[in-house]
């Protein structure tokens, strides 16, 4: 390669640090795992070297778990910032490495250092601030992304450097339910959503189906009582936090 040339493509990557290499655009693109939104997205994921903008509510932290566990079932890595806490009841029995930082400023450094080091296929950023990256946040990032080669994707309401743009959508009567002995509602089982993906000339719409998790209730239902349920001595389960060797992980009985 000509010193002309390397000057020229290193001053288009300066200048459009959005524009992916044509190298890299016959890499496959990050699918989700979900058949009908990856139909709907350009070349079936998310792509490679770009920012990618979930549009928060109506299933989009469902779809990216999808996403994680996807990458992981290809046997690539996936990192997931939690900034916003929306996965904090979540557990991955093979999952994600899972960053929770301290505010949006400690999020956006994670992220410019996992997505530059080329290592993660996918890395989810889950901001705190409703309103999304700034444009300073923004440029630094689809740097960071370019350079790492990987698949970006942010959970915010808004993005002005984004190339790919998904926001998804729950009718109010999209929900099934299980039904009671009495054949009334009593848990949801599925519900239907919708998907609409928006790029560079590109916009489609889709339609699946996700599972509802159910969490057990662990806080008392009067304001004014503690949850006591599983609650010991409270010296016998001081000795025994005194006799748990350092590292380990003292789990509460249910």
């Amino acid at each position: 390669m000509s010193a002309q040339l390397a000057a020229l493509r290193a001053l288009l990557e300066q200048k459009f640090p959005d524009a992916t290499p044509v190298a890299r655009r016959t890499v496959r693109p990050v699918a989700t795992g979900i058949p009908e939104l990856d139909r709907a997205l350009p070349r079936g994921g998310f792509p490679l070297g770009k920012l990618s903008l979930c549009e928060p509510g109506g299933g989009a932290t469902s779809v990216l778990r999808a996403a994680c566990d996807a990458t992981i079932a290809d046997g690539h890595r996936a990192a997931w910032i939690d900034a916003a806490g929306v996965v904090a009841g979540v557990s991955w029995t093979r999952g994600p490495l899972l960053v929770r930082p301290r505010g949006d400023a400690q999020a956006v450094a994670a992220a410019d250092l996992l997505l530059r080091c080329g290592g993660f296929r996918l890395v989810v950023l889950a901001l705190a601030k409703p309103s999304g990256l700034g444009d300073a946040q923004a440029t630094r990032l689809v740097r960071a992304v370019h350079e790492g080669g990987g698949a970006f994707a942010v959970l915010a309401a808004g993005g002005a450097m984004a190339a790919l743009r998904l926001a998804t959508r729950i009718a109010p009567d999209s929900y099934r339910w299980h039904s009671s002995p009495f054949g009334d509602p009593a848990e949801a089982h599925d519900v239907r959503v919708t998907a609409e993906v928006r790029a560079l000339g590109w916009h489609r719409q889709a339609t699946f189906t996700l599972l509802v998790e159910s969490h057990e209730l662990r806080l008392s239902l009067e304001s004014g009582l503690a949850d006591r349920r599983g609650r010991t001595n409270m010296r016998s389960a001081a000795r025994h936090r005194r006799s748990v060797p350092s590292g380990s992980v003292l789990r509460r009985p249910e």
